[in-house]
């Protein structure tokens, strides 16, 4: 008997180590040229958020202007950072828990060279004053077809993958997964198409784009982190998920809310009076989905205290998971119609939510799956615990600051504006000391993510130690790292993956 399990174990690491080696090159591409896109939106983020409070900053420069900078800050986040994180996310999770070896990397790493290309084009077409004006769609119309053709490309092999896999188990990971890989296509397609193929009238097509903010939010950066925030807690903690039903419940709200959700940015404008209201509701009631998938990963993780001490992945993933529950309050504070909504519309407010969705939620859950997986593809230990400790604790204190600042000052933003009877200069005179706490809130998170861009190439350039277990990972017990590296890492029947019924 324990020569049979000995044989199965050895078995399965060598097929985890095959499918590792064949995404490799994939993964490692998305990872460090997110990792680049994500200091460059950090840069123009600043700039951006200068240009609140000084206007004279760099105002020589048509490129840099305030209507030009803003956009290509938020664009570089989602399509530069945002996307390709979750494409290495995606494609080696479904790998892993499918069982198959990856043989389409050529393809892939091909896509992703076009991707980049898509983000670089958007990027110049905005800086050079032609975009859309369409928030985070202000990239020029050409550039739509080929973010799109290469997002099939990218991800297509993730779908084939999970239909040839050993039949078993559904779990809830690849739940999440497919959902924002089927959802994107569908809000992507919707959205350019009535935006750009047929247009309509002017108001509806901002309630469109409103909707496609929503909708990237939470129907595709949101599951992707929730999906790799259940693979990563029962993987390095040993422990199953706390609750099946928790994560159902979670899943299938998620899934029913999220598509209701934007049109409340839309109040007050002339259009069928119930739709805002429609979408502020759907948005307070995504409290349900996120808090039920807080608590049961909190559950998860805190059940093993000395793990989570030990491992950057947990940290992180659990940091991003108090990011989630913060946003599930902001949701509902924010979106109260006879109270914040109308202060909310036109202020700093609506930017801290972005953010804390895109930075303090998602961007912490991938940072927890890069110091998971690029070990394993790359075969090296991280070269330094102090470079990890600095990314941690710098992001952290700059994303709260940027995020609570952003959220309270377009509150007190939002007063000013609505003091119709003083000058407008009124509510910049309030948002003005948040504007600045802004500014140096993000030279802190860009002083974190530099050094963190220089030891992912330096882990893909494979200069780290060369070790049979990943730095700082501790094994399912708690008692060390695990023969391979791996804690308790057999994919189709590691622990708190559920089985669909």
């Amino acid at each position: 008997m324990s020569s049979a399990i000995q044989t199965s174990t050895a078995q399965d690491a060598l097929l985890r180590a095959g499918i590792d080696r064949s995404l490799r090159h994939p993964v490692m591409f998305f990872l460090t040229s997110g990792a680049a896109w994500l200091a460059v939106s950090i840069v123009l983020g600043i700039i951006a958020s200068a240009k609140v409070h000084s206007p004279e900053f760099l105002a020589g420069c048509s490129y840099l202007s305030y209507g030009r900078v803003f956009p290509a800050h938020i664009n570089a986040l989602v399509y530069g950072w945002g996307f390709q994180a979750a494409f290495a996310v995606i494609i080696w999770m479904m790998a892993r828990l499918s069982r198959k070896e990856c043989t389409a990397a050529g393809l892939i790493l091909t896509a992703g060279h076009i991707w980049n290309l898509g983000v670089i084009l958007g990027l110049v077409g905005i800086l050079s004053g032609n975009g859309t004006g369409m928030p985070w769609m202000e990239f020029p119309f050409f550039t739509w077809p080929v973010l799109l053709f290469s997002y099939f490309a990218i991800l297509i092999w993730s779908f084939i993958q999970f239909r040839v896999r050993p039949e078993g188990h559904v779990y809830i990971s690849q739940w999440y997964l497919l959902g924002a890989m089927v959802w994107f296509p569908w809000i992507f397609i919707t959205a350019n198409t009535l935006l750009h193929c047929i247009p309509g009238h002017p108001v509806m097509a901002a309630g469109i784009n409103a909707w496609y903010k929503s909708a990237l939010i939470f129907l595709f950066f949101t599951p992707v982190a929730l999906g790799t925030a259940y693979y990563l807690a029962p993987k390095v903690t040993g422990h199953p998920v706390y609750s099946y039903s928790l994560a159902k419940l979670g899943f299938w709200s998620l899934a029913i809310i999220a598509p209701w959700a934007g049109m409340q940015k839309l109040a007050g404008a002339p259009i069928p009076y119930f739709l805002p209201y429609v979408g502020a509701a759907a948005t307070v009631l995504l409290f349900v989905p996120a808090i039920a998938a807080a608590i049961n990963l909190l559950r998860t993780t805190l059940a093993s205290p000395e793990v989570v001490a030990g491992s950057p992945a947990l940290r992180f993933t659990i940091a991003g998971i108090g990011g989630l529950m913060l946003l599930a309050f902001s949701a509902v504070v924010l979106n109260l119609p006879d109270s914040t909504l109308p202060l909310t519309q036109f202020s700093l407010s609506g930017y801290g939510f972005e953010i804390l969705a895109l930075y303090g939620f998602f961007s912490f859950v991938m940072f927890g799956a890069v110091y998971f997986i690029v070990p394993r593809v790359t075969r090296r230990e991280w070269l330094s615990r102090r470079l990890i400790k600095i990314h941690f604790l710098f992001s952290v204190y700059g994303i709260i600051t940027v995020a609570l600042v952003a959220l309270f000052g377009g509150l007190q933003q939002g007063i000013g504006q609505e003091e119709w009877q003083q000058p407008w200069q009124g509510a910049a005179t309030r948002a003005y000391p948040y504007a600045v706490a802004t500014t140096i809130a993000w030279c802190f998170i860009l002083f974190s993510n530099v050094f963190f861009f220089i030891h992912l190439t330096l882990m893909w350039l494979r200069l780290g130690r060369r070790s049979s277990h990943p730095t700082l990972l501790v094994s399912a017990h708690g008692h060390g790292p695990s023969p391979h590296g791996e804690e308790g890492d057999i994919d189709n029947a590691g622990p708190g993956h559920m089985p669909a019924h």
